[in-house]
Parts: structure tokens; sequence; C-alpha cells
């Protein structure tokens, strides 16, 4: 289910067939187009599944004109339908709506009435054309106790630094009920800012700060055929990190943000909320932000968190005001939602959409040599202690008051589910990590690597397993708790959730610049019900 603060969309067609009935949103968006034909240039989307429905997206070119963030062209009506099947033989749901030039000619059907744990098909038609057909599926019934729900999981992925290959691979798989991203959808960096070498150049070429930058920097991202084949193949459920906005970025402003240079942060994070929710297949929620809730079955509650709208600035790491109680990464309210939601679920499983890693990790005993190009990856500080100011390490308080509610409100099998960090980690959350394991571990945590920002290897121009396993060790020995890390791999994972465990198994890519690339289980994970701790699981989940 979603969050009950959640708005419905504000306007609305309805259109009856059979038992079916959508509520339909026009918004707004666009990429690099230089002529009219296909109409369909940016492909179909969907997401946000409901037991009884689905989002779905398109972006519309009705002249040459109507380029992305142009906010130039005319209206023009968008046919949708969604049926049974993929010949279109048994239509159950279909409406109209308009595409102008106000939301950059980008669309939204909020579609209700559907059967739960269904697969659907979906088409929008206009100008006389047809677009992609794509293929989504809503959520299991509440009470529905499925045998099993699965996740693809994916983050960072850096238009310039390698090949959507993961996305591909997520999309040749018919097992999934949904694909999580948690959160670097895209990057905001001028070209050949990050990384200094690419495969591709960013569009446009510029640091993106206005409303038609963001938006023509979604439009490029959807040019790219794996990305389409990803939203073509399942829902999409996704939260916003820092990129989507600017690197390092909290409530007031960003790392990568100069007022005086780049104008007003206010103007710049609404820009870019704008085009992000007309560009993706995503439901905003209280405050116009991505924090909300869905539900999968009996299985599983799906927490989805905003770490960037409502957090105090980042601190200097060991100045002690990482501890400082007034200072936040969730915001009063988000954190008293979260508490509220975790203590009455009735679900098996509590998944939580975390962009930043919320597992303490202390990095003291890591060699010198390697603490810079980690700092690179971590956003740790260029001197001083090595605590990561910018994930819940930076917000301690905030992550005290969650794990004891989880402890006294006596909440099982709750995992973090995270992005962010450009590698691959296996954790167990504890209370107490200085005294961990003799102190308890509250929840787990499963971290997925990059789709293609750099990692350590790629910093260190090195052959990936060389130096990192030194830091790998390193990290490892003075933290319990970290049961394993991948700090070279590219790829994505698979999150396989039964009444018994959770489990994710994590593939790697053969190479990022490679167009082509492979993809090959690397390792397993699991936590079994009950326990809050991970342990190896020797294949992946059947």
């Amino acid at each position: 289910m979603t969050d009950p603060n959640s708005p419905r969309p504000a306007r609305r067609t309805v259109v009856k067939a059979g038992a079916a009935s959508a509520a339909l949103l026009p918004l707004a968006a666009g990429p690099p187009a230089a002529a009219a034909a296909p109409v369909f240039q940016h492909g179909v989307a969907s997401g946000d599944p409901l037991p009884d429905g689905v989002l779905l997206w398109t972006r519309v070119t009705p002249t040459p004109e109507s380029a992305p963030g142009s906010g130039a062209g005319p209206d023009l009506a968008v046919d949708w339908q969604i049926a049974e099947d993929a010949a279109f033989a048994r239509v159950v749901a279909r409406g109209t709506t308009t595409a102008s030039a106000a939301t950059d000619h980008t669309v939204k059907a909020d579609v209700r009435g559907l059967r739960p744990a269904t697969a659907y098909w979906f088409r929008f038609t206009a100008g006389g054309a047809d677009s992609p057909t794509g293929r989504t599926r809503t959520a299991s019934a509440p009470g529905d106790a499925a045998h099993a729900v699965r996740f693809g999981v994916v983050s960072c992925a850096n238009w310039e630094a390698g090949w959507f290959s993961a996305y591909r691979h997520l999309a040749a798989r018919r097992d999934l009920d949904a694909v999580l991203h948690l959160g670097d959808y895209l990057y905001e960096y001028a070209a050949g800012a990050y990384p200094a070498e690419g495969v591709r150049a960013h569009s446009p070429a510029h640091e993106i700060t206005t409303l038609a930058d963001y938006r023509l920097r979604h439009a490029t991202y959807k040019t790219d055929p794996d990305l389409r084949s990803l939203h073509a193949a399942h829902p999409v459920v996704a939260i916003w990190d820092d990129h989507e906005f600017a690197n390092d970025a909290w409530s007031g402003g960003a790392e990568n943000h100069t007022p005086g240079a780049e104008g007003d942060w206010a103007r710049r994070v609404a820009a870019a909320k704008q085009a992000y929710f007309e560009w993706m297949p995503v439901r905003p929620s209280t405050a116009g932000t991505t924090y909300r809730r869905l539900r999968f079955g009996a299985l599983a509650d799906l927490h989805l968190l905003d770490l960037r709208s409502f957090r105090s600035q980042q601190t200097t790491a060991g100045d002690g005001a990482v501890d400082d109680p007034d200072r936040t990464i969730t915001g009063r309210a988000q954190l008293d939602w979260l508490k509220a939601g975790l203590a009455s679920s009735d679900a098996s499983w509590q998944l939580v959409g975390t962009s930043v890693m919320i597992s303490p990790v202390a990095f003291g005993s890591v060699p010198a040599q390697l603490l810079g190009p980690l700092g690179e990856l971590l956003g740790l500080p260029a001197e001083g202690l090595a605590v990561n100011v910018d994930q819940w390490d930076g917000y301690t308080d905030d992550r005290r008051e969650l794990l004891a509610h989880l402890r006294e409100k006596a909440v099982a099998n709750t995992v973090f589910l995270t992005g962010d960090i450009h590698m691959a980690w296996a954790n167990d959350v504890p209370v107490q990590a200085a005294t961990y394991p003799l102190s308890p571990s509250a929840a787990t945590e499963f971290v997925v690597t990059s789709v293609t920002s750099d990692n350590l290897d790629d910093i260190l121009k090195v052959q990936p397993r060389t130096v990192s396993l030194v830091a790998a060790a390193a990290i490892q020995a003075a933290n319990r708790h970290v049961k394993w890390v991948d700090m070279d791999s590219h790829g994505y994972g698979v999150l396989d959730v039964t009444a018994e465990r959770a489990q994710m198994d994590y593939y790697v890519l053969s190479d990022r610049a490679d167009r082509n690339a492979t993809a090959a289980w690397a390792r397993s994970y699991r936590t079994r019900s009950g326990t809050q701790r991970v342990e190896r699981a020797d294949a992946p989940a059947r």
C-alpha cells in the first residue's frame, strides 16, 4: 500500500473498461531530439506497483521543435491502453490525456482497478504512431501469502563512465516483481568532469542547474537502449540520492553548488525535483519527496526514504558534531513516519530503501595510501578522522533512535537496501559496533555496487582485486559486523524474499566500457527470519 499521506492525482480523467479505472496525471520533461518521427523517442515505463494498479509513463515529441526543456511545441492527445496480453486482445483499461509544452510533453497514467500479482502489457498512441510495448506487474494483495517476492536492485549509473549493461541483463529476466533504484539515476556534472575519461559525453555539456538542464539530462539518459529496455520490462521503484540534485546535497545546499555562480539553491532543487517527477515513473509523496511505502503481499513492506531533502549540512569528521542530537539525516517527520510504519506493519519483512549506508564503518586500520582513493569514493575528509559524514555515520543520533526503536518495539527482519558508495557490502547493523558481536544486531544491510560509477580499481587505475583486497581485509578486521565488501565490481543485485529468509544475489559485469558486457553471479548473502544477522549462501535463489 502507499503512504496514507500520499496525495491522489489532482487532475484526472477516468475511463472505465470492464472493472478497471484509471486516474490520469500529465507531467513533463525531454531529451535531445532532432526529428518529429518517431513520436516516442524515450521509451515507456511503469512504476510504483500497487495490488490494484500501476503508474504508466512516456514522453512524446510532436514536432522537431519540441526538444526536451525547450518549452516549445503543440499540445498532443496521447491515448494509452493496458491489456492482459501482449497482442492487446484483452484490453482492461484505456484512456486519453494531453502532452503539452508546459510539462515538456511527458505524461503519466495512474491506472487502478487491476488484479493483484498479475502481469500486464501497456502502450501509448499519439500522432498516428504507437509507442513500444511495455510489460508491468501489480503487487500482491496485502493478505496474500505469496511464496516469494523478487526485486532487481541498482544504483549509481553515470552516463559517461560506462554502458548500462546491468539494465540490459535485468530487463532480460522475467522473474522480477519490480526493480528498485536506490538513487543516482543520473549525474549532474559537466561533460568530462567525472570521470575525466568516459565512453560518451553528457548532454547538456555544462553542469546542470536549471529546469531545462535537468529535463535534457533526464532525456539524454532515456535515449540509452538498455535503460529503455529495463523500463519497458519491469515496474521501477525509485528514490533519489544526491546526484539527482548535486553532489553531497543537504537541505540548504550541496558540496557541488556555489550560490554566486550557480544561483539560488532552493530554485535549483525545485527545478531538479520537477524534472525528476516529470521524467520518472514515481508517485510523489508527502511534501513532494520520494519517501513513501509500498506493500508486497504478506511478505514485505517496502519503506522508501528521502535522505537529501531534510538533512542537516554534513559536518567535519572528528569535531563531535556527528553526535549532535539537533542534527538529522531524515528530518523529524520522516523519522516518525518510518518508526510508525515499522512498528505497525504485520508483514514478514521490513525492507528499507536508503540511499546511503546505515551501518557504522571505521577506516582507521586502512593503509594510508588507500585512504585517499577510498575517501574519494566514500566522501571521507581529506584529513582527520576517517568517518563518512555523508552517510548515517555523520548523523548518529538519528541512527541510535531508529535502531533503539527496532529493539524496543521488537521489530524483526528489518533489511536496509542501500546504494551510493560504488561497492557491494553485506552487513549486520549493530546496536553498538565497538562491542559487536557481543552486543546485538538490530537489522541487516545489503549494499549494491554501481552500475557504472567509479569504484576503487577505476580510481587507482589498477587491476581489480589487487590493492582492494588489502583495504577490504582492513575494513573487515576493524568492523566485525561487515561480512563482505567488494570494492572493484560494477553490476547489480537481485533480492529474493521468502517467509524464511531474505537473500541478496550479487551479479558483476565483465567490463563497464564494453557495450556487450556479460554478467555473472559473484556472491550471495542472506538473513534468516528472526536472526538479524547475515550469512553467506552457496548459490543464487532459484
